[in-house]
């Protein structure tokens, strides 16, 4: 089994790269935007959104809740999921200024010749 090697990078940096992975499958994208339209959702709701089964939505629920990205109250025998959105606000000032940061460097544009 291999291991990153994380102890070189920023925290914002490994936290930016959590995100960025957690977000990487259209299903986890699809329960967000689910949620978010939404103030509050039931795990079996979820599931009958989506193409999947509900343990399939289930784990994906699991990847999004172990970031604090969402968060599932239990009542009774279901789980009612929502958004964390102060987390989401700061995943968005960390993309936002990711996004600027690389955007504002000069750099090759598809046309262009590159300086190397």
């Amino acid at each position: 089994m291999t291991y990153a090697k994380l102890s070189g990078f920023t925290e914002e940096q490994q936290q930016l790269s959590r995100l960025a992975k957690v977000l990487a499958h259209p299903a986890r994208v699809a329960i967000v935007q689910l949620l978010a339209s939404k103030t509050t959702c039931i795990s079996g709701d979820i599931a009958a959104e989506l193409p999947l089964s509900r343990t399939t939505v289930s784990q994906h629920l699991q990847e999004l809740k172990a970031l604090d990205l969402i968060r599932g109250d239990i009542d009774g025998l279901t789980v009612c999921y929502c958004l964390n959105t102060e987390l989401w606000a700061q995943a968005q000032s960390m993309f936002a200024a990711f996004f600027a940061q690389a955007t504002t460097t000069t750099a090759c544009g598809p046309a262009d010749p590159c300086g190397c």
